[in-house]
């Protein structure tokens, strides 16, 4: 494993997606997401963004960043940081690995969560690979990279407030049951 230049990622247009299809909305925001070196070409950071414009309207201070450390070649895992302000206070948040950032998602990885405190700002650190990251399916031999991230309301119900007590429930949670995905990487490709 050898390490590789990191590119800066702009995103250049929002998406703007109907409410039926709100649980995996793409970035809503002009800015996207954007991936930039740290200076250290052994981390990058990503800015995430709202997953859909209802989303950005309840939450308008949101804010979340992610940091790797690419430390794959010389320990064999990864330093993935994900640090939020802004969201629900009190409030479970899934994170996963995805092969598209929006929906329909394709291949995910849940790589864990974190919690936000009483005034909606959370972070957490999780250690495993992300800069070689892919879901490989042994039948077809298909390989899909996972260099986009995102995060979503582990519980279907702290999405209500914002969307109504009839928002869908997905199952991007470890009991299947999760609310619709807060943000997300938009177009930032990680390594």
């Amino acid at each position: 494993m050898s390490a590789r230049p990191v590119f800066v990622s702009l995103a250049a247009c929002a998406m703007v997606l109907g409410a039926a299809t709100i649980s995996s909305a793409a970035p809503a925001t002009a800015s996207g997401a954007t991936l930039a070196s740290s200076g250290s070409p052994h981390q990058i950071h990503a800015r995430l963004t709202t997953s859909s414009p209802q989303l950005a309207t309840c939450f308008p201070h949101a804010r979340a960043d992610v940091t790797v450390d690419l430390t794959t070649a010389a320990k064999g895992k990864d330093t993935f940081t994900i640090s939020a302000r802004g969201l629900k206070p009190g409030t479970d948040f899934t994170v996963f690995l995805l092969q598209k950032a929006g929906s329909p998602f394709g291949a995910a990885e849940y790589i864990g969560d974190f919690t936000t405190d009483r005034y909606g700002s959370g972070t957490n650190t999780f250690k495993l690979i992300v800069e070689e990251a892919f879901a490989f399916n042994n039948e077809t031999h298909q390989r899909i990279d996972l260099n986009s991230v995102g995060f979503w309301f582990a519980d279907p119900k702290d999405d209500d407030g914002c969307l109504g007590a009839n928002s869908p429930v997905t199952g991007f949670d470890g009991d299947a049951e999760a609310g619709v995905q807060m943000m997300n990487s938009g177009t930032a490709i990680l390594p």
